[in-house]
This record gives structure tokens, C-alpha cells and sequence, in this order.
């Protein structure tokens, strides 16, 4: 049920590139787009058609090129969408309300679910589990409007978005690739979506492709102010480097355990974040 529902609303984000320099970087973002479980890729007016250099940058998602829409009319790309966003490293003329990648994916999921991100997604859950074809295509489109890879989108382009992306970035050089920015964005949509759903109380156990998996995840401690500084990479694997040695001399450890013995002692150092006194 969980990756079915992640899957629907991944399939009503439309991602749309204005104005396309290099076909290479139209390849580059269908391999985005796939990885992070999107397959709605319109281009508007791009300088060069989609060539071999795409299909090569696209890896496997050459199936996903294969249906990209090219339009010349950006209206035409985002006329049936509801909630537009634009992706922008600065604001122009007339501002729209700013969000990071994190806080553009939360409001796209409130659109999606049509229940505050906040609050217990399980009622909704529980309805769209038993969604059809025709109701997941009864959810609202959403599009992200992403610029020419020298100078972005144009005022007008911006003007029509409901809201503005920026991707937290080195103030002196906050301009990203087009395709890069692309997976930013869409690696996020897919990470607050899929925690979303994980975390419903639906859902006991973590579920793949609709498999059910046990979860063996650990807690996750941070260091915070300890009294001593933690110790080196340097000092961790003398740590480790000893101990093998160590249980070799005590016969504890024989050539058959070395293959992962070290992998494992090294996460285990990891886990107790020794401090230079330990």
C-alpha cells in the first residue's frame, strides 16, 4: 500500500525545463527524475531536439525520454496544474513567497493528501489505498518550473508560480546545474513523502516495492558538548587496526573472519563515538 501511494503522488509532480541550452542536460534530468520515482518530464522550446547526447546522460531512463512532452508554450505545460512552484536562485521583480526544497514538498503533500502534513495521515491513508487508476488521476498536478541553464527563468515565467524554491547554497555562488538542481529538488519531494508515509501509524513495518521488510534500524545518537573531543579517523582505524591484531593473537579471529571484520568493527566504533580519553 505504501509504495503504491508514493508512487501516485510522485506520478502527479510534472517537471518542466524552459528553454533548454544542451540536450545532454534534458538526459540528465529524466536520470533524476527516475531515480527518485518521477516520470513526468515536459520541456518548452528547448534550442537543441533531444539527441543521442540525452539518451547517454539519461543512463536507464531512456524509456522515460521516450515520452518526455516538448512543447513551445509553457501555459500548455502547466495548464492542468493546480499548485505551481518555480525554481529560482534569486527573486525578480515581483517576489512570490520563498520555500526550500524541504518546505516546497511539504506543501505539495498537503495538496496531495488533502490533510495537513502535521496531523494523522491515516484516515487519508486508509481511502486512497483503495484508489483505482481514475482516482489517482483525480489528484491535482503539480508543476516545477525550472530556467535556462544561463540565466533561469524570466519575471513573467516566475510571475506565474504560487511559490518560489530556493536551494540553501554558498551566498557567493548559489547557481546550480539545471539537472543537479533538478535532483536536489526531487530527491527532497521524494524523501518527505516517503517519510510521511513510513511514519503513519498505518504502517508497522517498513515496505518496499509491497514487500514487508523487518526494520533493524538503530537509533541515532549526535554527539553533543562532551568533556573530551572525540577522536581522529586517524586514531579510529589505529583503534581498529589494534583490536584485529589483538584478537588474532588471542585466536579469536581467523582468516575466514577478516573479510568483514574490519567493515564491522569500524560501524561499531562508530556507534560508541569514542572521545580521545576512551
Amino acid at each position: 500500500m505504501t509504495h503504491a501511494l508514493l508512487k501516485s503522488w510522485l506520478s502527479r509532480i510534472r517537471i518542466v525545463m524552459i528553454g533548454t541550452t544542451l540536450p545532454a542536460n534534458i538526459g540528465s534530468a529524466a536520470r533524476a527524475l527516475h531515480t527518485m520515482g518521477l516520470d513526468d518530464l515536459v520541456v518548452v522550446n528547448p534550442r537543441l531536439p533531444i539527441d543521442d547526447s540525452s539518451y547517454a546522460n539519461a543512463a536507464g531512463a531512456g524509456a522515460l525520454l521516450d515520452k518526455t512532452c516538448i512543447t513551445k508554450d509553457l501555459k500548455d505545460a502547466i495548464d492542468d496544474c493546480t499548485l505551481i512552484f518555480a525554481a529560482s536562485a534569486r527573486s525578480r521583480q515581483m517576489p512570490r513567497p520563498v520555500l526550500t526544497p524541504s518546505m516546497a514538498a511539504q506543501v505539495a503533500l498537503k495538496q496531495l493528501s488533502k490533510t495537513d502534513p502535521t496531523s494523522d495521515l491515516a484516515p487519508s491513508l486508509a481511502d486512497k489505498a483503495q484508489s483505482s487508476d481514475d482516482s489517482v488521476n483525480a489528484l491535482p498536478k503539480i508543476a516545477i518550473l525550472f530556467g535556462r541553464e544561463d540565466r533561469g527563468l524570466t519575471n513573467e515565467e516566475l510571475s506565474l508560480a504560487d511559490y518560489h524554491i530556493q536551494i540553501p547554497a554558498n551566498p557567493d555562488y548559489p547557481v546550480l546545474n539545471v539537472a543537479s538542481a533538478i535532483q536536489v529538488i526531487t530527491a527532497t519531494f521524494f524523501d518527505q513523502f516517503a517519510s510521511t508515509l513510513t511514519s503513519s501509524p498505518l504502517i508497522s513495518t517498513k515496505q518496499t516495492q509491497g514487500v514487508q521488510q523487518e526494520d533493524h534500524s538503530l537509533p541515532i545518537h549526535i554527539r553533543s558538548d562532551w568533556d573530551e573531543p572525540a577522536i581522529t579517523q586517524a586514531q579510529s582505524a589505529n583503534l581498529e587496526s589494534a583490536l584485529i591484531a589483538l584478537m588474532q593473537r588471542l585466536n579469536l579471529a581467523h582468516d575466514d573472519d577478516l573479510k568483514h571484520l574490519p567493515n564491522r568493527l569500524s560501524r561499531l566504533n562508530s556507534r560508541l563515538q569514542l572521545d580521545q580519553k576512551e
